[in-house]
């Protein structure tokens, strides 16, 4: 029960964080699509989650061993309490982790697309399609400023990434 409690569990919370973080990558590929292939680590993150559980599963699952050949058991109540218990630790921490990692990545990233595009939408000013066609914005030096605050925001965006994983550790 221990290891499968801990694979549903992490898995689950690996799936969440990966589910909002993703859906704060595609609404920020909206306002700013130059920032998806940058932003995806908050899905990564969340990726990682499930093999956390799975490490941690198998250890659980060398440690049983079979019954003798008199039927006699060696796996004791003690050591199947130990595993279960280790197994809703890391489960539990691992769904923490990734409802963390999701809702940090979700907001964090959609911040970084509004502040990287200075609030315009790529569609409006024609990013992404042919340069000629979209006209001269005339804020070089404030899309720069922009930019430079983006980054500022995606540094504090990692270090709370990076909390948030320590969680499941």
């Amino acid at each position: 029960m221990g290891a499968a409690s801990c694979m549903i569990l992490a898995n689950f919370g690996s799936a969440w964080g990966t589910w909002k973080a993703g859906c704060g990558v595609c609404n920020m590929g909206i306002d700013y699509p130059k920032g998806v292939i940058k932003n995806i680590v908050p899905i990564v993150m969340a990726g990682v989650l499930g093999i956390y559980g799975m490490i941690v599963a198998v250890i659980i699952t060398q440690a049983i061993s079979p019954p003798s050949a008199e039927y006699a058991t060696v796996y004791s109540l003690y050591n199947g309490y130990a595993h279960l218990a280790a197994g809703l630790c890391c489960g539990f921490s691992c769904l923490a982790a990734g409802g963390t990692i999701g809702i940090i990545g979700d907001v964090g990233v959609r911040c970084f697309g509004r502040k990287a595009s200075g609030g315009k939408r790529s569609w409006m000013t024609g990013e992404g399609a042919n340069p000629r066609d979209a006209g001269d914005s005339g804020g070089g030096a404030s899309d720069a400023m922009s930019l430079e605050g983006a980054n500022k925001l995606y540094v504090g965006l990692l270090i709370m990434l990076i909390f948030s994983e320590a969680l499941a550790l």
